[in-house]
């Protein structure tokens, strides 16, 4: 759970964050939140879906990974104030799917993420996801767009 001030909710979340800079490899950054955010490391990466958060206001787009074979790793001392007031704790894919159907969670990336991994995993999708480093599109667009700007 954090605290997310602009719509004044302490919101149920995956483990996410912003890459540091424009080249940051995706992977790389998401290796990075989940140590530091939940103290975790994985020893297997998939990509489990892409989206555009809101389309039609802004080109934020997100990749949300499928992280398992997790063992602890030490979280850094310097956290934010954000990561250091995070209640962090387990939750059952299915009770979060019953908690997202009943509008009890919102967040964005944990909706679309639990959303897809029940169906990868009703569907017997699992082995077909995509490996950690498969192609993605409107990243690799932003990207281009953005490192050809003053400053980018």
């Amino acid at each position: 759970r954090q605290y997310r001030h602009p719509v004044g909710y302490r919101l149920v979340e995956i483990p996410a964050g912003l890459m540091d800079h424009v080249g940051e490899n995706p992977l790389e950054a998401a290796q990075r939140e989940l140590s530091e955010e939940v103290g975790l490391s994985a020893d297997t990466w998939l990509t489990l879906t892409d989206t555009f958060s809101s389309p039609g206001a802004h080109e934020e787009n997100l990749r949300v990974f499928l992280a398992t074979e997790l063992h602890p790793v030490s979280r850094p001392e310097d956290l934010d104030f954000e990561e250091a007031d995070m209640q962090i704790y387990w939750a059952d894919r299915s009770a979060l799917v019953d908690a997202i159907l009943a509008g009890q969670v919102q967040s964005p990336s944990l909706v679309y993420g639990v959303l897809a991994l029940n169906v990868a995993v009703i569907a017997g999708r699992l082995p077909a996801l995509r490996p950690a480093n498969a192609p993605w599109p409107a990243r690799q667009e932003w990207v281009a767009r953005h490192a050809l700007q003053p400053g980018g």
